[in-house]
Order: structure tokens, then C-alpha cells, then sequence
């Protein structure tokens, strides 16, 4: 008996010690993560494959941004709508506050190191370790480490925003294993996707940070340990950053030939007409350019006649992402899926295209058009069928064979074909036609409102409105500014509005904040269309716990057929190409642009070092 005890003990005393045994498990530290497969890039590797190297340091750049902002700290509630672009920003660099890892510009959903020299993890990714570059410094000369990250997760935790303040809430453990090292252990909640979602975090310096005061807003420069510090403040204006000489990264093979800019600024204009003109008279240097009649009729001016702004067209490599009305399936009018199926039936984008943009656009046929993750014009295979299973009403016979099309009008503005069809599906589920007006089933007009929100949503939308009328259908337009805009669509207060959900060649966890049955009723959440699918969220699912790519784009494309099906969204069109107009004396890298297009941090000024 004593020696059981005796063996007790030392039991005991070991399993105290040690955290727990998962948390001592070893792995093999890596440079990179994927997603799905591995990364492409070696761990010996000198530059990213999309920069030049040797692009020289020095010169200016400024950005041109709608908006406005009166704080400084993108973290936090008060600044979800206002914050400073460039502070924590992809597009411009994450100037300011750095990630653990940086995301390459030319894969699906690859990592590399970048505050993280290295990290581990197994094999079902129930947890993640990041060792801290030994480099790495904040812009006072102090050492980042691992009480910054844990710190920094605490803290967003308590006073961020989302999805900063949501990211612990699917971590069981958070260990500090040494000064440099940190470990997230992770729990019931979590799936494949998330490892990497947390590898794309801020960190903030725990000495140099009011904890406090964190969630107010500030227009006081932080200390970050990215390359650049703000020089200057014009609150609601402009904010200025200056390249640091002293940064740590600079040397790094993630950071070679990029952050090239001795100076950058961001200037803030209140709408997309002040911004555009303010383009055309030099006030800053580059204009990626989303209307298709502004870019074939609005660069009739000096500038481009002599050669000072230079055109770029882009082929698009990138699924088309979904724009279009969006239903508010929340609104009793919209509940019933044959009504929205006949309105969607009723855009006319023949017409539309044709009369309104030159026949500039495609019609967008999928959440994931242009790529392998679309489901448009394929019947689904085995694992998709496996997936939709259990919701054999979710998804329509016709798509889940591929053989789906919207309709293809006489390009009119009022093909009666299909308004007899879209009336037949509204005569199915009750209505009636009388004296030229659409009655629901109680009797009442079939009337709402759709809220734009710019001069360009309410153009197509005055095309939607007059198709129909056809029906006897009104659809009043109700055009209102930013604020309000954003505040209504927080609100979900509307009945219809017009959105645009991007996407990328790796859906994950957002979205369940765009479809998932948990943010239908959430405010601030993006489900707009309000929607509380059983079968969209198994499909979810499905691809955030995809272990190899075929089942991933399976699992995507099930989705994409539920998405459809629903007809939450009228799909309207996309292009196939991306724009941009910039002063000649900015250049980017030669050759084919990275996967994911143009990437504005690893262009330079040629006038700095001519």
C-alpha cells in the first residue's frame, strides 16, 4: 500500500507540474501554414515571388479613401466606422500594428512568419504555438514577446471589437512557454480554419498601451513595430505616416522590396465624386477604379492625355464575389422563397448592361463565379450530395444538376416572357393582379423600399424599379448618406438594400457572420439577408473542417448551391477585370500581378532614386 502511495504521489507531483500533457506536446517548428496543402514557398526562401527586390526606397505615395475618422486605434467599437485606414490595414501594409504572420498575396490561404519567426502545431490543429522573432522590436527599441500576445489577446478580448474580442472565446488554454513563445491549446468550438485566422492578429506593446482607456477613442500615436510611425494628424482629413530606419523587418525575405515609401498619406473625402475629382487635380496618387462608366468616359482629362496618369487593366483571377439586392428575410413580405425567386427573375440585365454600362459586365451565376469553388454549370458530385443529404428541400433540382441559368432577357427592360413566369411563381404562393396592382394574399399592395446608399446604386436601381412596374409591383428608392446608411444596415432596418459580398479562394469563418443561423439576429453582423438555415449551416460546416482541398471545394460548392437556391441575394453582375489609374511616377513590379491582383505595398516611386 505504501508503495502505491508512494507511486500516487509522484504521479501526482508530475501532473502538477506540468500543465497538462497536451500542452508539452512537441511539434515541428515551420516558417509557413496553408490552409490546405503546404506552402509553396521554402523555408530558405529570399523574397516573396510577386516584388522586386530591389525596388528602390524612398519618394511619397498618397491614397485616396471615402470616409472620415476621428481615431487612431482600429480595435475598438467606437472606431469600426471611422478609424484611420493604414494603421491596421492589408491594403496599405499594416503600417502601424503588425500580425504574427503575413499572408501571401499568391495562394489560396498561406501564412508565413512575420512577428512569428516560426510556429507549431499537429496535425488536427488542436493547437498552435508562435515563437516570436528574436528581432522583433516596437518603435521604442523594447523586445516584442510573448506577455505582448498575451496581453493583446486579453485585452481585445475585453475591450475589442469584433472579430478581435470574439477570438479567445474558442481557445481553452493560452501558455506562456517562454519569454519568445506562446502557446493557444483550443477547444470544442474551434475548426481547422482557425489557427490561421489567429495567426493574422495584431499585437500590441503591453508597456506603451492605457489598458484602461483602451476602448476610447484616441487620436494619439501609438507605439507598433511595423514599419511606419504617424507623422501627422488632420483629424477627418488626413493621417501621415513616415518610414521607420530603424525597423526590425526590413531585412526579412517576407519584407524585401516592400515598404518602400519614405512617406505615405491617406486623404479622406466625403464622397466618391470629391474623391474622384480630387484624383484628377493631383491630390493623391492612386485610383482603383470600380465603375465601368467612369473608366470609359471619365478620363477625358489633361493628366492622362499627357501621360502623367497612367490606365492599368487587370485580368481577375479571384472568384467574382456576389453583388445585388439583397432580400430582408426578416420582412414577412420577403419570406416566402418563390417571391424573391420572381423578383430575381425580374432584374433585367440585358438592358442594364447594354443601356447603363456599355456592356461592360458579366452576370454574376454564383457566390464563387470564375473559379473552381462556383457551382454553376457542374451537377454535384458525390461528397456535395453527401453534405445536402439530410436538407433534401434546401437546394432545387436544377441546381444541384447544374443545369440552372437566371433568365436572358430581350434586352427590352420589359420581356414579357419572363414577367409572365415571374407572375405564375407569385400566383403560386397567392397573389393576384388588380386594376394594374400587385395584391398580396390578405389583399394588400405588394409594395416596400429599397435603401441606397450612392448615385451609382440608385441608377440600377431606378432600372429595377421600372421592370416592376410591370407587375404592379412599387418599389420606392430611398437614397440616404453614409452615416445613416451604415447605422440602418447595423439595424438590419430595411426591407431591401444592395451589398457586396467579396470573396476569396478560401471562405472560412466569415461566414457564419454573413449566412450563419447565430448572427441572423445579431446586430452589427453581417447577415443582412437574415437568414437561419439549418442546411446553410451544415454546409458552413462542412468546409471550415475540410481536411483536403477536393472535399473543400465540394463542401464550397454545396454551399454555393444553397445560397442559390435561397435566393436571398438578386445576383446582378461583376467584372472580369480590375482597374486602376495611378500617377506615372509610381510603378509596380513587372510581370503578371500576384493571385489575389495588384499589391499596392511593393510598389515604389521611381522619381526617388531615378
Amino acid at each position: 500500500m505504501k508503495r502505491m502511495l508512494a507511486a500516487f504521489s509522484v504521479l501526482a507531483a508530475s501532473l502538477i507540474a506540468a500543465p497538462s500533457l497536451v500542452s508539452q506536446t512537441r511539434a515541428e517548428p515551420v516558417h509557413a501554414i496553408a490552409m490546405h496543402g503546404e506552402p509553396a514557398l521554402p523555408a530558405d526562401f529570399t523574397h516573396l515571388p510577386y516584388v522586386n527586390p530591389d525596388a528602390p526606397k524612398g519618394g511619397r505615395i498618397a491614397y485616396g479613401v471615402v470616409g472620415s475618422f476621428d481615431s487612431v486605434r482600429p480595435f475598438i467599437v467606437r472606431s469600426m466606422r471611422t478609424s484611420a485606414r493604414g494603421v491596421v490595414d492589408p491594403e496599405y501594409g499594416n503600417l502601424i500594428y503588425e500580425t504574427l504572420m503575413q499572408r501571401s498575396q499568391d495562394e489560396p490561404f498561406t501564412l508565413y512568419g512575420l512577428l512569428a519567426e516560426s510556429v507549431e502545431w499537429d496535425e488536427e490543429r488542436s493547437f498552435i504555438q508562435y515563437n516570436l522573432n528574436p528581432l522583433a522590436r516596437w518603435s521604442d527599441g523594447k523586445p516584442v514577446t510573448a506577455d505582448d500576445v498575451i496581453f493583446t489577446m486579453e485585452l481585445l478580448r475585453d475591450k475589442g471589437r469584433p472579430p478581435y474580442s470574439t477570438r479567445l472565446n474558442r481557445v481553452a488554454k493560452m501558455e506562456k512557454i517562454s519569454d519568445l513563445s506562446v502557446r493557444f491549446t483550443f477547444n470544442e468550438t474551434s475548426n481547422r480554419e482557425f489557427p490561421l485566422i489567429l495567426s493574422l492578429s495584431p499585437v500590441l506593446p503591453k508597456h506603451a498601451t492605457d489598458a484602461e482607456n483602451f476602448d476610447q477613442s484616441t487620436l494619439e500615436p501609438g507605439i507598433g513595430s511595423g514599419p511606419y510611425l504617424i507623422s501627422e494628424i488632420k483629424p477627418g482629413e488626413r493621417i501621415t505616416f513616415t518610414r521607420r530606419p530603424d525597423y526590425w523587418a526590413k531585412d526579412l525575405p517576407i519584407k524585401r522590396g516592400i515598404d518602400n515609401y519614405d512617406e505615405i498619406s491617406v486623404e479622406y473625402f466625403l464622397s466618391e465624386t470629391a474623391q474622384f475629382e480630387a484624383f484628377k487635380k493631383g491630390v493623391f496618387d492612386v485610383y482603383p477604379d470600380g465603375s465601368a462608366t467612369n473608366w470609359s468616359r471619365g478620363y477625358d482629362f489633361s493628366a492622362v492625355e499627357n501621360g502623367d496618369i497612367l490606365r492599368e487593366e487587370y485580368d481577375r483571377r479571384t472568384p467574382s464575389g456576389m453583388y445585388g439586392f439583397v432580400f430582408n428575410t426578416r420582412r414577412p413580405i420577403f419570406a416566402d422563397v418563390r417571391v424573391r425567386r420572381a423578383l430575381a427573375m425580374m432584374f433585367d440585365f440585358e438592358w442594364a448592361n447594354r443601356s447603363l454600362y456599355d456592356n461592360t459586365y458579366k452576370r454574376t451565376h454564383s457566390f464563387w463565379d470564375g473559379s473552381d469553388l462556383s457551382s454553376y454549370g457542374k451537377p454535384a458530385d458525390a461528397r456535395e450530395r453527401e453534405i445536402l443529404a439530410p436538407f433534401p428541400d434546401t437546394v432545387s433540382d436544377d441546381i444541384m444538376n447544374g443545369t440552372w441559368q437566371l433568365p436572358v432577357s430581350d434586352g427590352s427592360g420589359r420581356d414579357r416572357k419572363i414577367s409572365r413566369a415571374a407572375l405564375t411563381l407569385l400566383q403560386d404562393a397567392g397573389y393576384r393582379i388588380d386594376s394594374g396592382q400587385l395584391l398580396d394574399p390578405s389583399g394588400k399592395p405588394f409594395s416596400f423600399a429599397l435603401m441606397t446608399q450612392n448615385e451609382g446604386q440608385e441608377k440600377l436601381a431606378v432600372a429595377y424599379q421600372r421592370s416592376l412596374a410591370a407587375l404592379g409591383i412599387e418599389m420606392a428608392i430611398r437614397t440616404v448618406d453614409d452615416a445613416q446608411y451604415q447605422q440602418r444596415s447595423q439595424t438590419f432596418d430595411y426591407d431591401m438594400i444592395m451589398k457586396a459580398f467579396t470573396s476569396s479562394l478560401s471562405p472560412g469563418t466569415e461566414q457564419l457572420g454573413r449566412w450563419g443561423s447565430d448572427s441572423r439576429d445579431r446586430e452589427g453582423s453581417f447577415n443582412f439577408a437574415g437568414v437561419a438555415s439549418p442546411a446553410v449551416d451544415a454546409a458552413i460546416d462542412a468546409l471550415l473542417n475540410a481536411r483536403s482541398a477536393e472535399d473543400f471545394h465540394s463542401a464550397v460548392r454545396a454551399y454555393d448551391r444553397v445560397l442559390l437556391s435561397g435566393y436571398y441575394v438578386i445576383p446582378t453582375f461583376h467584372l472580369g477585370k480590375s482597374w486602376m489609374a495611378h500617377r506615372s511616377r509610381i510603378v509596380g513590379p513587372e510581370g503578371d500581378p500576384p493571385l489575389y491582383g495588384y499589391y499596392l505595398p511593393a510598389w515604389w516611386d521611381k522619381t526617388a532614386n531615378p
